[in-house]
């Protein structure tokens, strides 16, 4: 197992670019079942999430080839086989968004029960009611064995969650139905938006792009395509966190600040200012770092929302940014009642952090933290991790670092070049 291990209290300053959007990538490739054409996806981030749904992929049949710099070349000419494997979809949560292409394409889908952070239930209750309306029949037992095969029929679908992943499955599911398909309560994030401007690219008929209600009009068939995958604004998030708690100038270039701007209205009631030029995000030195209180001097609530509101991955990041920061701010984490565990992890740091319930934790800052050792126990919290070791004083030790190779691609290098004091190494080199 690696670890990283970290030198903090290091000033940083530079210029770093953001990733492909994972979550983008990995529905895109998996939209690509549902053409025989070739399909060209660039700016693929090299991630060990995207490399499992390659896998996955790969074993169905599909071909999948490098052909430049981040750019994989798919073609689903051929699938020979309709079930995913165990060992594969545990890995990664965007396992299931193979389910609705597939299931459309061929007929059939049987995918085992997903896996990807364990940060509480994570259901999929909203998905297999999307294929119910579209007409497919779901079997569940220890796989969900989706069959549809006189195809898939337009339906009006109010999905009961609004389920980034669920959405992009009932897209998928809907491109290639016959007749017209209408998504309710549907997601809107930028990866959402992706994916139905790929798939109108190669042929699909997709109206209310970035709203709630999706027309989703049924076409017999599509082509292929080249597409540039956008920038992972979690990505572009973590940078001005990392920006803010290290008091560094970093400039985040292509970070598409219009896909920023409720989280840029967070990082103001944190006491962060940015300043926009074109599609670069300047995070400038000497930061206020002061909460700003409600009206009246309530104690500040930050709270996840669906998109366009604060996402609930930008979270972890956000609180590091409130140990830092003077005052008092309460989170409010809605979606997983697991997020806040790893709050323990900063708390040993030295962070001055009450934790309210599974939901709720006040932040009362600034606190000055030292280096620990602690676990990454997913993703984001990992990274959010990585910036409070960033910023604490001596050498943290963060192990299971796989979790969060799984989202950022080459993270200590990137943060190398900003000047940070960060190394990988395997726990038996201690």
């Amino acid at each position: 197992m690696e670890q990283f291990i970290i030198e903090g209290g290091r000033t940083l300053g530079g210029t770093i670019a953001p990733t492909g959007n994972k979550n983008a990538a990995m529905p895109l490739l998996a939209a690509a079942l549902l053409t025989d054409q070739k399909v060209v996806l660039r700016n693929v981030p090299d991630i060990g999430d995207v490399r499992t749904v390659v896998e996955l992929l790969t074993d169905l049949g599909v071909s999948i080839t490098p052909t430049g710099d981040h750019e994989l070349t798919v073609c689903a000419q051929n699938i020979t086989r309709t079930q995913l494997r165990l060992d594969l979809t545990q890995r990664a949560r965007g396992s299931i968004t193979i389910a609705g292409p597939l299931l459309a394409r061929c007929g059939r889908a049987v995918v085992p029960r997903p896996g990807g952070d364990k940060i509480g239930r994570r259901r999929v209750d909203t998905h297999l009611q999307a294929f119910e309306a579209l007409g497919a029949d779901v079997h569940v037992n220890d796989v969900y064995d989706l069959r549809a095969p006189r195809g898939l029929r337009g339906a009006d679908i109010f999905l009961d969650e609004r389920s980034v992943t669920a959405t992009e499955n009932a897209i998928m599911a809907s491109v290639l139905a016959s007749g017209e398909t209408v998504i309710r309560n549907a997601a809107a994030e930028p990866h959402v938006q992706e994916l139905c401007r790929f798939l109108n690219a190669l042929g699909g008929d997709i109206d209310g792009i970035g709203s709630d209600v999706l027309t989703i009009r049924g076409v017999k068939s599509l082509g292929g395509g080249t597409h540039t995958i956008g920038p992972d604004y979690l990505e572009v998030g973590s940078f001005i966190s990392l920006a803010a708690v290290t008091n560094s100038p970093i400039r985040i270039t292509d970070a598409r600040p219009q896909d920023m701007r409720f989280p840029l209205m967070v990082f103001r009631r944190l006491g962060v200012e940015v300043e926009i030029e074109g599609e670069d995000i300047v995070v400038p030195q000497f930061q206020k770092l002061e909460i700003v209180p409600d009206i009246g001097d309530a104690i500040p609530t930050i709270s996840d929302m669906p998109w366009p509101g604060f996402p609930a991955d930008l979270m972890s990041l956000a609180i590091v940014v409130a140990t830092q920061a003077r005052g008092t701010v309460l989170f409010f984490e809605k979606m997983y009642e697991q997020r806040m565990y790893w709050l323990d992890r900063l708390i040993e740091m030295g962070a001055r952090i009450i934790s309210c319930d599974p939901h709720r934790a006040v932040i009362v800052g600034p606190s000055r933290l030292h280096g620990e050792r602690v676990a990454s126990p997913d993703i984001r919290a990992g990274m959010a991790l990585i910036l409070a070791s960033l910023c604490a004083c001596g050498q943290s030790i963060i192990s299971n670092v796989g979790q969060i190779d799984r989202g950022h691609e080459r993270i200590d290098e990137r943060l190398r070049s900003l000047g940070a004091s960060i190394e990988r190494r395997t726990a038996s080199g201690e």
